[in-house]
């Protein structure tokens, strides 16, 4: 097992990407925070999967928009598993409209959950971290923070910033012996991205965009989580790391 006696966190794990990266790192040997904000059912499911793959887990209900909320997690894993090595900043959900159209709320929801959320994640999560000596911070992009998209400049915006915040955290944490890297999604079958998968023209505009013809499928997804949180991922830090299947070429 790759990741044998390693303490995780990963935000907004009840569900999609989250969930398959959290029972990936169960069944590699971690012990795992599952995060949500509000599917406490879907969250108890994913604990209960990894417990039955003979690891640690627990849930923990937490806006990782808030510093407070974010310490929550890090006790969490340090009272439940003796500390902490990994951290995948994951959580989020958009709030779409046109530039000319967006109010204040919309900008700032997103900026808080998909930017701010990792620095506080980040941050909070900083001093187990650099205990550990070889602690991981994995966190996730998309494509539309690398070539823009309609609609959704507050998500853009905030995906934008995760590549530089990502890369800032690479250069301070590097004396601490902890990789931080970037992972930029394409279109992953999750609830998030269900009406460009069934709306048929959207499906159609946005196939066109990928090389390889296809949305993603978790198992698509998790083993780079798995890879960058590993031994064998070491020597990897800073990077950004595209996972869309050629959306981002284009």
């Amino acid at each position: 097992m790759r990741l044998k006696g390693k303490k995780a966190i990963v935000t907004g794990s009840s569900r999609g990407v989250g969930a398959s990266v959290a029972l990936a790192y169960g069944r590699e040997g971690a012990d795992v925070v599952v995060n949500y904000s509000s599917s406490e059912g879907p969250a108890m499911e994913i604990v209960k999967q990894i417990k039955n793959m003979g690891q640690k887990a627990v849930a923990v209900k937490a806006d990782v928009a808030k510093a407070e909320d974010c310490q929550l997690l890090v006790d969490a894993a340090v009272s439940e598993f003796g500390g902490l090595d990994i951290v995948v900043n994951n959580a989020g959900f958009t709030r779409p409209a046109m530039l000319h159209k967006m109010d204040e709320g919309q900008w700032n929801a997103v900026l808080d959950i998909h930017l701010k959320a990792v620095w506080l994640m980040t941050k909070a999560a900083h001093p187990q971290l650099s205990q550990s000596k070889a602690g991981r911070v994995i966190n996730v992009t998309s494509v539309a923070g690398v070539v823009g998209t309609v609609g959704q400049v507050n998500y853009s915006a905030a995906k934008g910033g995760v590549i530089s915040l990502t890369k800032s955290i690479a250069r301070e944490m590097s004396r601490f012996n902890t990789c931080a890297n970037v992972v930029s999604l394409g279109i992953v079958a999750t609830d998030m991205t269900e009406k460009i998968r069934t709306d048929e023209k959207l499906k159609e505009i946005y196939m066109n965009r990928i090389l390889l013809k296809r949305f993603a499928e978790a198992d698509d997804v998790t083993p780079l989580f798995v890879f960058l949180a590993s031994d064998d991922a070491a020597y990897i830090t800073g990077q950004l790391i595209c996972l869309d299947g050629g959306y981002g070429m284009i």
